[in-house]
């Protein structure tokens, strides 16, 4: 018995060894209070898996960031959209961190910034230190939190990337949150994987009933089966110090007790994580708005989330068998919620409904296929879709429909109108707008001109048509008029919109020379601080030129003094 219990002992403390990796004193938290989070490493994200910890700021801006451990700025990188303004900062032991959606700078850091913003004339910036430049120290200031870029409120998004730069879960560093709340289980499917599966009698993807159990797992109703079968989960997670739902960050699968799948979410690199819509059914997140994570490998499936797979988790159920099938789903913490279920294989089901819809796939994936009708042409480059597909094209008058649009993109497609037959007076404007929402709203897409021709790419299939631009930005003064001292003020703001196609660009000037304005595209400001002391002229000619995406301006000019 001694022996027995050593062997296991020595066992468990190897197992242990071997996962933990990655040093666990290295890093700290990178604000001052608990780690609270608003979204998990590896979370399920639209098109995408999650890179980092979204840290909870209390709900508002301005929280003290600091460097969660010694090293030098590598990168700096100020923009409208994604992280906002986003501070990187290289370590000794080859890791990264990365704080985004920063409110502001520290004071160095802003200096380092500032200089070159106004050299380059621009508010965006991506910038590369030496690495003698801006050297931190383990909790060193990195600026202020808050919700720049396309953040969804105001947190701290925080990020350890390997020197590969591929994000690893920062809780395998030691940045932890308390956890003592298992998974939870909001849906069960059953796929049968081809033509001669059926569960339950059906060939088509079932919705089973998950029983909840006291010990806070659940059981699936016995099924009957045949043939190659998938199953796949929706889950979440929640941690004791939030109410909002989190990701996991394991699931596996046995079969009568052998492993036969599992996805972890220990790191995700940037290149693979578009391949989140191959892990999930694209197919029903599109249509219900519910992220089914599919507990079996498609093929065509780069990721790299996977191990211990055995036939990629399909099950192939025989005639005459029996198996019980189990999932465990997982989270840091090692908070287990299982799932059980029995499955009877019987050959003789009724084939209730075998699909009468099917279409032949006229999209073979792995080679070019191009689409025309009357003025409108679609291109599709090879390895688009993950499987052959068959796309619905039609034209009717400046309009094209690819459907269905619940088709997962792994590339752009090219959708391409020719504006021959337009007189010059109905070009200016014109653009390509996809058709969104229950009251076909023209969303501008990214339109291009060479010619007498439009393109556009886009990842999303739907319903793409020409419209008409002639309505040029707005500008209007939010915190001053013509003629008003500013002595007092801290920040000069604007308001800029354009309801069609939205902001291209922008340029301010004060006296004719170039004025700092950082776009706040969510409030639709934009903002100068004087604290930056470049206007030290009494009376001051303030110019915005606001220009939006198919061309149309405006120019606002106004005088204010300020001593």
């Amino acid at each position: 018995m001694i022996y027995r219990f050593l062997v296991f002992f020595i066992f468990f403390i190897s197992i242990s060894s071997a996962q933990n990796i990655y040093p666990q004193d290295y890093f700290i938290n990178p604000l001052d209070i608990n780690v609270v989070l608003s979204g998990s490493f590896g979370e399920l994200r639209s098109n995408h898996f999650h890179s980092g910890l979204d840290i909870k700021t209390r709900g508002k801006e301005g929280l003290n960031v600091k460097a969660s451990a010694a090293g030098y700025v590598s990168r700096i990188k100020l923009a409208h959209f994604g992280y906002g303004k986003a501070v990187y900062v290289t370590h000794p032991n080859g890791y990264t961190t990365v704080y985004a959606h920063l409110q502001n700078l520290s004071p160095k850091l802003n200096e380092y910034v500032k200089k070159r913003q106004y050299e380059k004339e621009t508010y965006e910036i991506e910038l590369f230190p030496k690495k003698t430049d801006l050297v931190l120290e383990q909790g060193e200031a990195i600026g202020l939190s808050g919700n720049t870029g396309s953040s969804g409120g105001p947190h701290l998004h925080f990020e350890i990337r390997d020197n590969a730069e591929r994000p690893v879960n920062p809780m395998l560093f030691g940045i932890r949150t308390k956890d003592t709340k298992k998974p939870n289980i909001k849906g069960f499917y059953a796929y049968p994987l081809n033509d001669t599966s059926y569960v339950n009698g059906f060939n088509s993807k079932q919705k089973l009933r998950a029983i909840p159990l006291k010990n806070g797992d659940f059981k699936i109703e016995d099924l009957t089966a045949y043939g190659e079968i998938g199953f796949g989960v929706i889950s979440t997670d929640k941690h004791d110090l939030a109410g909002n739902n989190n990701g996991v960050y394991f699931i596996n699968t046995l079969v009568n007790g052998e492993t036969i799948f599992e996805a972890n979410f220990k790191r995700v690199s940037f290149a693979e994580s578009k391949h989140i819509n191959r892990y999930i059914d694209f197919e029903h997140y599109k249509d219900k708005k519910k992220k089914i994570q599919k507990l079996f490998k498609d093929s065509n499936n780069p990721l790299s989330i996977y191990s211990n797979l055995n036939n990629n988790g399909i099950l192939k159920v025989k005639h005459n068998t029996s198996q019980v099938y189990t999932v465990n789903v997982g989270d840091f913490d090692d908070n287990i919620t299982q799932i059980k279920l029995n499955i009877v294989g019987d050959a003789n089901m009724a084939k209730k409904d075998v699909s009468n819809d099917y279409k032949e796939p006229n999209v073979v994936f792995n080679e070019i296929k191009e689409f025309s009708d009357q003025n409108i042409s679609v291109t599709i480059p090879k390895n688009t879709f993950y499987d052959n597909t068959f796309i619905d094209f039609k034209v009717s008058s400046d309009t094209v429909h690819l459907l269905p649009k619940n088709k997962a993109l792994k590339k752009r497609i090219t959708v391409t109108f020719d504006i021959t037959n337009y007189k010059d007076k109905d070009l200016n404007g014109l653009y390509i707008a996809e058709l969104v929402g229950w009251n076909n709203f023209p969303s501008y897409s990214k339109t291009k001109r060479i010619g007498n021709i439009l393109y556009t790419t886009t990842k999303t299939l739907g319903t793409y048509t020409l419209n008409v631009d002639e309505e040029p930005p707005t500008i209007t003064p939010l915190n001053f008029t013509d003629g008003k001292w500013m002595s007092n003020f801290r920040f000069l703001k604007v308001k800029i919109e354009d309801k069609l196609t939205g902001i291209k660009s922008y340029k301010a000037t004060i006296n004719g020379k170039f004025f700092l304005m950082e776009y706040d595209y969510k409030k639709k400001t934009l903002i100068h601080d004087f604290n930056d002391n470049v206007v030290t002229d009494t009376k001051n000619n303030l110019k915005i030129i606001v220009t939006d995406n198919v061309g149309n301006s405006t120019t606002f000019e106004t005088t204010f003094f300020r001593k």
